[in-house]
């Protein structure tokens, strides 16, 4: 009688033992689950506000990790400009030849061209500032190197400014005020374009296109300067790598909207001569920077392509 009244008592102490192994199993977990939100509380604390979430920082990580297997390779850069003058050159011809059906792309009053395309420049020169400030000042280091390479924003509004003021002189030198759409009727009294619109006419000139200009160089300026990005290493944990991932995500969408802007426009508007010109002008305003004048020492130089400081410094004056 008494061993079979202790016979129970080691299975009583093998189960409070599993028991008290599950429960330390649950004890520890809930442990690490409370140190990894403390860790993720004092990253947000060092970055001095709200980041994304993990689940949200991760999906944007993925679409910088896209945008710069896209954007950021040579090849990219080599032939992004081929592409373009093949890509104007078929939709002019597919617009002239098979014309496509309206489209709400096809209505000047559509989203992308009244918000991006008619401030094409504004929207590139507002998030390339940042991206260049921090993304050079993080591989050099000098503050002064940093200024001359931001330089080549003034050097971009420079290049908008001229050419868009020549567009204007040769659409109004070549221009004749008419009556009605149809180029029926010449108003002979209105000699400016602003005039004859303002008396209910229509101006009639060379028409060159400036969103064929603008769109190729914005985006041929886009690719050359996140080129910086095959040398870029940042730690994750710093604000720093949230604040640069989210302007590479925002430059890739802004650079595949330019591109698809260009295509409409090569579709759609303009004849082929006004596109022929408006696309060499951004070609020539991105050569003669990046292609040329770049390389050169007094210049505001290429993006850092070095791993080395005094090779970045040796590469810009070459």
């Amino acid at each position: 009688m008494r061993g079979s009244a202790r016979a129970p008592e080691p299975l009583r102490v093998a189960k409070g033992g599993t028991r008290g192994r599950s429960a330390c199993v649950r004890r520890e977990a809930e442990a690490q689950v409370r140190a990894e939100s403390n860790t993720d509380g004092g990253r947000e604390a060092q970055g001095g506000g709200r980041w994304p979430t993990r689940s949200g920082m991760e999906h944007l990580e993925r679409c910088a990790w896209f945008l710069r297997g896209t954007l950021v390779r040579a090849a990219v850069r080599r032939y992004l400009p081929w592409a373009l003058v093949a890509s104007m050159l078929a939709g002019s011809l597919l617009k002239e030849l098979s014309p496509l059906p309206e489209s709400y792309l096809s209505n000047k009053r559509n989203v992308f061209n009244m918000y991006f395309v008619k401030m094409a420049w504004a929207w590139t020169f507002c998030l390339l500032l940042p991206f260049i400030a921090l993304t050079n000042y993080h591989l050099t280091g000098k503050a002064g190197l940093v200024l001359r390479r931001l330089s080549t924003l003034l050097v971009g509004t420079a290049i908008w400014y001229v050419c868009t003021s020549i567009f204007s002189s040769v659409e109004h030198y070549t221009g004749t005020c008419y009556q009605s759409p149809a180029l029926e009727g010449v108003r002979k009294e209105h000699q400016s374009k602003q005039q004859c619109h303002q008396e209910g006419g229509f101006w009639h000139g060379f028409d060159i296109s400036g969103h064929s200009f603008l769109l190729t160089f914005c985006a041929l300026m886009i690719v050359e300067e996140m080129s910086v990005m095959h040398e870029l290493k940042t730690d994750r944990s710093h604000c720093l790598h949230t604040a640069i991932t989210t302007l590479v995500v925002a430059l890739g969408i802004l650079t595949f909207i330019w591109v698809l802007m260009f295509l409409c426009t090569a579709v759609y508007f303009h004849n082929l001569s006004q596109k022929v010109f408006g696309t060499l002008f951004g070609l020539l305003g991105w050569y003669g920077t990046y292609g040329y004048w770049y390389l050169k020492a007094f210049s505001p130089g290429l993006p850092p392509q070095s791993c080395s400081l005094n090779l970045k410094q040796d590469s810009y004056k070459k």
